[in-house]
């Protein structure tokens, strides 16, 4: 969920000496994608825990922009404790599948327990478990994806040298065609490339943009829901060390899409 701040400018310039024009009204296809997106965060059975999250991570705004339908096959990056994946389940519902990929290296240090745990919610029974690298991160049955959704992650892959040329080819392969590749992060400053993905735990966003391009996406939308210009960018956004700020970092949203 990215914005369109260079659009909106120039609209905004090109209509300063008209009269302005009466907002057209939400299509019913985006106002019931939003609806049903709400009801999905709004459900009972949702964890307390998850629900302490939604403030800062924005879930109907992902759930809208990823674009996810039930009966949709969709995988998430680096799944972790599986906040994200069960929100995906919920939305693809028992006729979809969800992917939930980890790493060796998470599972070790901190998601194996909380991992399986969640895979062990009923509402969970529609999630596959993908036990694997990111070079190859999901297994060969998994193609003719919906959406394959990286959130709030990809600088992890840098930080513990994962291979992204590999695995943004990897997961255009598994896509079908105009497939979305969703990728949100926090921002570093521009122009620092990788030099604070350890450090502070954000990415240039110009680095994303061109290693996934360079796999032959195109970028298809973008969305302002996760930007906070009043982020200086220079703390750590890692959720132990940003204490009251964590979910107030400004993150970029980009669609990726693949090629019909």
């Amino acid at each position: 969920m990215r914005y369109l701040l260079t659009a909106a400018l120039f609209s905004l310039a090109g209509c300063a000496h008209k009269a302005p024009e009466p907002a057209s009204p939400p299509s019913s296809a985006s106002g019931a994608a939003a609806s049903s997106a709400q009801a999905i965060i709004d459900a009972p059975d949702r964890l307390e825990a998850d629900r302490a999250l939604d403030k800062g991570r924005h879930p109907a705004a992902l759930l809208e922009f990823v674009g996810v339908q039930p009966g949709m096959k969709v995988a998430e990056l680096m799944a972790g404790g599986g906040y994200t994946t069960e929100l995906l389940a919920r939305a693809v519902g028992p006729q979809g599948v969800v992917y939930g990929q980890n790493p060796k290296v998470v599972l070790e240090r901190f998601a194996e327990k909380p991992w399986s745990e969640r895979l062990a919610r009923p509402i969970n029974q529609n999630v596959v478990r993908v036990d694997r690298e990111f070079e190859e991160p999901l297994p060969p049955e998994a193609t003719g994806l919906d959406a394959v959704v990286s959130n709030i992650i990809y600088h992890d892959i840098v930080w513990i040298g994962g291979d992204r040329a590999k695995m943004n080819a990897a997961i255009f392969r598994a896509l079908k065609p105009g497939g979305a590749y969703i990728v949100i992060d926090s921002s570093a400053r521009p122009g620092t490339g990788v030099s604070d993905v350890q450090t502070l735990h954000r990415i240039d966003e110009q680095v994303v943009r061109d290693e996934v391009l360079a796999a032959g996406f195109q970028l298809g939308e973008e969305s302002k829901v996760w930007r906070n210009p009043e982020d200086t960018r220079d703390w750590s956004s890692s959720p132990g060390a940003a204490g009251e700020r964590r979910g107030t970092s400004d993150r970029f949203a980009l669609k990726f899409i693949k090629p019909q």
